[in-house]
């Protein structure tokens, strides 16, 4: 296997750092790679998606994982499919829609690897129906640091210790996963606008359940009575029927649009609060106040910025934090506070998302709670931005609630504990599993992770 000395960063681009990059494409050669990795260990990584530093190494190795990358079986019967770990949802989507199925869930990119939607648990718009990523997953292999594949299922503590625990177990090799059917490949969209933060919460306590799918753009630069309006964004899989007769020929067509690549870095300055400010107040005023049953196409509905590439570049050389956080229901004082904060901090934020979320998944570093979770972009460098962030982590932790790893760059580690209360057992069953620290990463350095107190 070629091994290369790259500089290595997570989409947010804040803090890359130079690892040995090894791209295994066979069993045998992750666990060659594994057993070679050196003094600094390792750890997997997929298609780089994770806004900050939990798949990067510095001055160890990363293992590549993109090179395992096939789908082995798809069962029609029993709606399951084995694939690979490097197998991207983009991937699945393609081989999977023309066949009447489709992946059980997805976050705001198909641009995932099957094993980084495990290691980092993922959620979508429909958490609140079907709870994350590994909910869905019905056995995986994993590499684990003796050098042993291990078939793991749901319901064992190393299960558990896997889904959510960013590549720290081990490296996960493939998986079966169970699907959802699906009859075609648009979906029915219903969209609303809703003039402040608490309209909003009431629109979606109240209907949230007849929706599969539910998410909200929220303008967190509106002030006064206008706090927290957004713009509400509902649906689900549209059946043949509800389909024009022209699009009935080809139901189930995968056709993702793509725009030209974002320019490799954009000017300075230009994600001000007045440019973001006009940019969110015309995204408000253009949505309908209200419409329903409008088809629009998978990629539309669950991944716009995906058909921009390199998105992640308009923020400029100095990159942006994202900051996702969850509070539990009946914390909605502590989400009020939050984003009143925010919005009188004037932080330019235009990708700002709120999503209810279900039942909590049992995976000990999972993320979601049944609550409300909020994410915003921010440009790195505002001045000031490390410490108003501390702040809110502090309301967040005082609320129940926590932030989210996969996003995270700068969480301090003596808040993790009081947000994940499972902490100390996933420590426990690291220090037994992988007691040389092999899979090690820099949010896990950073956070003392792999420490048992």
């Amino acid at each position: 296997m070629p091994v290369e000395t790259v500089p290595v960063t997570g989409w947010g681009r804040t803090a890359p750092s130079a690892a040995r990059l090894i791209r295994p494409r066979t069993y045998e050669e992750a666990r060659a790679a594994v057993r070679d990795c050196g003094t600094r260990g390792g750890i997997p990584r997929g298609l780089g998606r994770a806004y900050g530093d939990a798949a990067q190494n510095a001055g160890g190795t990363v293992f590549d994982m993109t090179g395992l990358d096939r789908i082995h079986v798809i069962d029609a019967d029993a709606g399951t499919a084995r694939c690979d770990a490097g197998v991207s949802l983009h991937r699945l989507m393609e081989v999977l829609l023309p066949l009447g199925w489709f992946v059980p869930v997805t976050p705001g990119t198909r641009q995932v690897t099957v094993g980084g939607a495990i290691g980092a648990d993922i959620h979508g718009k429909n958490h609140h129906v079907s709870g994350s990523f590994s909910r869905h997953v019905a056995s995986l292999d994993l590499l684990t640091a003796d050098g042993s594949v291990r078939t793991v299922t749901p319901g064992s503590a190393l299960f558990d210790a896997t889904a959510g625990g960013m590549g720290l177990t081990g490296v996960i090799l493939g998986a079966t996963l169970h699907l959802l059917p699906v009859e075609t490949s648009l979906m029915s969209v219903d969209t609303e606008r809703a003039s402040d933060l608490d309209d909003l919460m009431a629109r979606l306590t109240a209907t949230d359940h007849r929706y599969r799918y539910s998410v909200a753009w929220i303008d967190l630069l509106a002030r006064g009575a206008a706090t927290g309006r957004a713009v509400l964004t509902r649906g689900d899989h549209a059946p043949l029927d509800a389909l024009p007769g022209r699009a009935r020929r080809t139901p189930l067509a995968f056709r993702p649009g793509r725009l030209p690549a974002a320019p490799s870095f954009l000017p300075e300055g230009l994600l001000t609060r007045r440019t973001v400010g006009l940019f969110n107040d015309l995204w408000y005023r253009k949505a309908p106040r209200a419409r329903t049953g409008e088809l629009q196409k998978i990629s539309a509905f669950f991944h716009p910025l995906d058909g921009v590439p390199h998105w992640n570049r308009v923020y400029g050389r100095g990159g942006f934090v994202q900051y996702q956080f969850v509070v539990r229901y009946g914390q909605e004082d502590a989400l009020r506070r939050i984003v009143r904060r925010v919005s009188e901090r004037r932080c330019p934020s235009f990708l700002a998302v709120l999503k209810r979320f279900g039942e909590a998944d049992p995976g000990w570093l999972s993320f979601p709670l049944p609550g409300w979770t909020l994410a915003l972009d921010v440009p790195a460098g505002l001045p000031g931005l490390g410490a108003f962030l501390d702040e809110l982590d502090e309301e967040v932790a005082a609320a129940g609630g926590r932030v989210y790893l996969a996003k995270d760059s700068r969480l301090r580690p003596e808040l993790l504990a009081a947000m994940y209360p499972r902490l100390a057992d996933f420590r426990a069953l690291r220090a037994e599993l992988d007691p040389r620290g092999v899979f090690v990463s820099d949010l896990a350095r950073r956070l003392n992770l792999q420490e048992l107190s």
